[in-house]
């Protein structure tokens, strides 16, 4: 948000600053018309034509110079900031007489006006966008790089440019002061904007840098806001700083507690899956309005009231999803462009005279851009993020935008800065703007939008820590089975947190949507949701396991060639470790196939692919019907986990070694040993068997203390061993667990690879797959998740 401003004046001197605009002309809004025929005025003398005429070239130069800007890959914001250049002092404006015709000086009222009606608007939209829960889940890494590079910039730049300024007049010094602060603050909405420019949003880096804005963000709005009272208190008297406090302590009460009450009553009032109604949005836009008002009432800034409004909006549908619907297309599309060809009008190169200004200008920014790149580059390169990916991130944490050029014309407005310093931020934000996302684009690969930096599987996750699982449900039977298998996956040591997704094609004209159950939405159809029948087998399921574990239901209508998207971006929101598929092929109490979808199949392949952690795919063969039938299920639940090495092995031993803490479970380990040592030690790489040791001491101690735990292990001279093996254990067990992967010269599954119909489920899983296999025995194939190398 906005930091502080000149001390000439004490309400701009920290963000949110009062900055009062008067004008005591009496206008004439419309002309009379052509049929005046005794008018000999021009009708550009009038408020109304002469707006609609300053609209339409603002906005036909700027789509014209983004028609050609954009094959060149520049961001709009370079030509709806060019336009008003164009147009402005430092280039058409110069001739007096296009000065006077088309932007007299009192006309500029009418477009300050509607540019700082969209600021409003804006600021709301991106309250009601930034997701400030991302705090809670965001790692060390997010918080080091949020603080660092707000704090390093400020502790750094400011003594620094206190020394530079020292011999400029007092009124360029505070100038000079409050850009330095200006340009220290990270302000989320730019980099939110960015990475929607370079579609990199739902991205690890993405969502690394918004979580990294938003700590940054918060907490500079919180600083520069407790700045605001000391200075009220030091500048009058504590009393006036203390009543500062109150009476924005009472806004905030009215905003986070009773509006958010109220808009959680819209949200109970609204069908599950269906927009809210409009008449509740012309209400939330009034109120955000209100909300301006009184923030500019007891000395705040504006824009205080709609941005802390937007940041208690519920996220996502209903309320928030349909609140972004109706109003960016208007804010986004023609309130936030007059307000960057606005702040062009405004910007005269002409009046950049003083080589000293433009030095210590340019000094300060790089002293910044260093702050910022250092702040964000070495918690980067320290938690091992490769080379590369770091310094994106250090450059999209570098950017400027709208925010810059906002403040700094409202700063400009009040006269805490002149035209010469206004300049030079806005050429500055040219440079940035037009620079940054080139070099992003060549250093980040958005493909990779969902790779790992950060551990997120079940073997490197705190045995005693809450699991965060995604199943993903397609049918009634595949909540069924997976529900089977997360009673016996957590237990009061260990408990688990279950991410219900029940995924429903798309048909017809409805939009793409993701509801969250637990928002009390009233069922949009007389007969219930569509996901009701999976919703009460998850609700069983949390009721029967209260203590360790709760449940969160959702249901995702997307298209099917995106499903894969909308699973893996709920993965990568809620922190998953583990999201668990169901098998494309459904079988019967014979063993025989009665269903196989091929599209389920395809989704399969592409989440196993892009997937943000480990992935399971549940082969079922138990034909359970209905929610009761869970209660007769046997007390003792019997696993055998097969084990020839390598990282999804130990991933699947890894989540069977929890479940074993859960009292029903037996769990028998069964590693294949090839006959031939020479043979397995040229295979099998070096660090992956000390690897593979070391998760099998823990089980070999536990098969000698625990009477649940068996582990044992079987020679084998190539794959048709292993085989027999395998296939002697089918009516042993309920569940077999196995990795996807394993190495392709290994001499345990020689011949299999050949054979495998199935490769998303490698070759020992593709064998358990098998119809020829008659047993109620289910499946669960592991593959780890992918990590991305450091380079």
């Amino acid at each position: 948000m906005e930091p502080p401003q000149s001390a000439g004046n004490r309400n701009a001197s920290v963000p949110f600053l009062r900055d009062d605009v008067c004008g005591d002309q009496q206008l004439e809004i419309r002309s009379k018309g052509i049929w005046d025929l005794g008018s000999a005025e021009s009708f550009l003398h009038y408020e109304l034509p002469l707006l609609h005429l300053q609209l339409s070239v603002i906005f036909l130069l700027t789509y014209c110079l983004h028609f050609f800007l954009k094959r060149l890959r520049f961001p709009r914001i370079i030509s709806e900031i060019l336009a008003g250049i164009i147009l402005g002092p430092s280039c058409l404006g110069r001739m007096k007489e296009f000065s006077d015709t088309l932007f007299p000086e009192e006309s500029k009222l009418i477009l300050t006006t509607l540019s700082k009606v969209g600021y409003l608007f804006f600021m709301f939209l991106i309250g009601v966008k930034m997701d400030i829960s991302m705090i809670k889940k965001s790692g060390r890494i997010a918080w080091a790089i949020g603080t660092l590079s707000l704090l390093i910039p400020l502790v750094t730049v400011i003594p620094i440019s206190s020394t530079l300024i020292r011999t400029m007049k007092p009124d360029k010094k505070e100038a000079m002061t409050v850009v330095a602060v200006t340009q220290s603050l990270i302000p989320f909405p730019v980099i939110a904007c960015l990475l929607i420019e370079l579609k990199i949003l739902n991205s690890e880096l993405g969502r690394l840098a918004l979580s990294s804005a938003v700590i940054s963000d918060l907490l500079g709005i919180f600083l520069i806001t407790m700045a605001t009272y000391v200075r009220a208190a030091i500048e009058s008297s504590l009393i006036v700083g203390l009543k500062s406090m109150l009476s924005t302590a009472y806004l905030l009460y009215a905003i986070i507690f009773v509006m958010r009450s109220v808009m959680y009553w819209i949200i109970s009032r609204t069908p599950e899956g269906k927009a809210v109604k409009e008449v509740y949005t012309i209400f939330i836009v009034l109120a955000v309005l209100i909300s301006a008002i009184l923030s500019d009432y007891i000395g705040l800034q504006y824009l205080f009231g709609p941005f802390v409004f937007g940041l208690v909006v519920p996220d996502g549908p209903p309320l928030g999803s349909t609140l972004v619907a109706r109003l960016d297309t208007f804010v986004s599309g023609f309130l936030v462009p007059l307000l960057l060809s606005y702040c062009g009008l405004k910007t005269n190169f002409f009046a950049i005279f003083a080589a000293s200004t433009v030095s210590v200008l340019c000094a300060i920014n790089f002293l910044i851009l260093v702050g910022k790149v250092a702040a964000s580059l070495i918690p980067a390169l320290y938690c091992k993020m490769p080379l590369k990916d770091a310094v994106a991130l250090a450059l999209i944490m570098s950017t400027k935008g709208i925010v810059e050029v906002g403040t700094f014309v409202s700063f400009m407005d009040n006269k805490s800065v002149d035209e010469e310093i206004f300049a030079l931020v806005t050429f500055t934000v040219l440079i940035t703007a037009a620079i940054v996302p080139r070099l992003v684009r060549c250093l980040y690969d958005p493909s990779r939008k969902y790779a790992g930096y950060q551990k997120r599987n079940v073997l490197h996750f705190p045995n005693n820590g809450e699991l965060r699982i995604l199943t993903c449900v397609f049918r009634q039977d595949d909540a069924l089975a997976s529900v089977k298998l997360l009673e016996v996956s957590g237990s009061k040591e260990s408990p688990i947190s279950v991410y219900a997704l029940h995924v429903v094609e798309l048909i017809g004209r409805s939009s793409p949507l993701v509801i969250d159950h637990r928002l009390g939405q009233k069922s949009s159809s007389p007969t219930g949701s569509r996901s009701q029948h999976i919703i009460e087998v998850f609700n069983y399921y949390r009721h029967q396991n209260r203590g360790s574990t709760t449940v969160q239901v959702f249901t995702a209508i997307s298209l099917p060639k995106l499903m894969y998207d909308d699973i893996c971006a709920l993965a990568f929101d809620k922190l998953a470790s583990l999201i668990l598929l169901p098998f494309h092929r459904k079988f019967g109490a014979n063993g025989k196939i009665i269903l196989d979808n091929k599209a389920l199949r395809t989704q399969n392949c592409f989440i196993l692919d892009k997937a943000p952690c480990s992935v399971g795919i549940l082969v079922d063969r138990r034909k359970i019907r209905g929610p009761s039938s869970i209660l007769s299920m046997t007390l003792l639940f019997r696993v055998a986990v097969l084990f020839l090495g390598g990282d999804d092995d130990r991933e699947a031993l890894a989540y069977a070694k929890r479940m074993a803490k859960n009292s029903r479970v037996h769990l028998t380990l069964v590693r294949f040993v090839s006959s031939n040592e020479d043979s397995y030690d040229k295979n099998q790489n070096g660090w992956d068997r000390m690897l593979d040791l070391e998760v099998l001491k823990d089980m070999k101690f536990d098969s000698g203390q625990m009477g649940d735990v068996i582990y044992r292990e079987e020679m084998v001279k190539d794959g048709s061993d292993t085989a027999m093996i395998i296939k002697s254990m089918e009516g042993k067990y309920d569940l077999i667990m196995v990795g996807r992967r394993h190495d392709r010269d290994s001499q345990l599954t020689s011949g299999l690879t050949e054979w495998s119909e199935l490769p998303e489920l490698g070759p020992v899983g593709d064998m358990l797959a098998s119809s020829d296999i008659r047993s109620p025995v289910s499946v669960l194939v592991v593959q780890q998740q992918h990590m991305q190398c450091k380079k």
